[in-house]
């Protein structure tokens, strides 16, 4: 890499990647970015990322490749596919993966793409959802060799609030993890205590201020409640992929034997939720389970 700034590949332009490609254009880094979908990889040309016509494609013209997809399963094609990023790599490159994959996979492709190719691994699950991304204010959770860690920093810093690195290869994920049984089962939590208000004949748009200062209050009670209140499930991330993450956070407890009480009953939920024909839409439609007035 020169002094300038490095030149990036991005692979996943969904949501939580249309976000990020957004925040590195303003950030003045050239990105060469693929998806599958070529209709995402037209949008995000038209938000100054340059097109690529592989993974591949996107490795050899980068410096730092970023993967966000939506399934180990699809993370592992992206690396190792026909026209996949080993076929891109070199040892002066590094994979920074910001999909929630599983801890065992992980460090599985990490060893297997330094063996192949040289390629670093940094794991660097997120939260805060695609507005943070595109802002900038992202959480990112690491996982890497610390030489790898050094050379990100820089560009974690223009992505993120807060980039914590947690030990080698894997741990990142451990912390999304530990992320996921404090959000995904809060969404449970918002949405029975909505049911609760509503019932309760009381003014449910009153709670995210009036419980602001208490033990109670949180980012999620401030930006999601409203949005329940509403019904308003335009999804920002969609609730089969909050189920596929709390099926990897209960393989991961089991392998630890760490309890999960709490997240296999939002587990629970959200199967049914996604039975129903509800994957599609954001993760606060878990409210629908809760509604008396939706035939869900």
């Amino acid at each position: 890499m020169s002094d300038q700034k490095p030149a990036i590949g991005f692979i996943g332009l969904g949501l939580m990647g249309a976000g990020f490609t957004e925040r590195l254009f303003e950030c003045g880094y050239t990105v060469h970015g693929f998806d599958l979908n070529a209709d995402l990889v037209a949008m995000a040309a038209g938000k100054g990322v340059v097109p690529a016509i592989s993974c591949r494609d996107a490795t050899e013209n980068s410096d730092i490749v970023l993967t966000c997809v939506t399934s180990t399963a699809h993370l592992r094609n992206a690396i190792f596919g026909e026209n996949g990023i080993a076929e891109g790599a070199t040892t002066n490159k590094i994979l920074v993966d910001h999909s929630t994959a599983t801890v065992d996979d992980t460090k599985d492709m990490a060893a297997q793409l330094r063996a192949k190719t040289g390629m670093g691994w940094v794991d660097a699950p997120v939260s805060g959802g695609p507005a943070a991304a595109q802002s900038g204010t992202l959480a990112i959770m690491a996982g890497g060799a610390p030489d790898d860690i050094a050379r990100i920093a820089p560009l974690m810093d223009d992505l993120s609030s807060s980039f914590t690195h947690f030990g080698p290869t894997g741990a990142g994920q451990v912390a999304k993890m530990v992320n996921q049984v404090l959000v995904l089962n809060n969404y449970c939590v918002l949405a029975e205590a909505l049911a609760l208000a509503e019932a309760g004949g009381i003014d449910a748009a009153k709670i995210p201020e009036a419980l602001a200062a208490g033990h109670a209050g949180s980012n999620m009670l401030q930006s999601m409640f409203p949005r329940m209140i509403e019904r308003d499930f335009e999804p920002a991330g969609y609730a089969r992929q909050i189920l596929k993450d709390l099926d990897m956070l209960y393989d991961l407890a089991k392998n630890l034997s760490a309890p999960t009480p709490m997240s296999s009953q939002a587990t629970n939920l959200f199967r049914i939720l996604v039975s129903k024909g509800h994957g599609e839409l954001d993760g606060i439609s878990v409210l629908k389970l809760f509604d008396g007035k939706d035939s869900v």
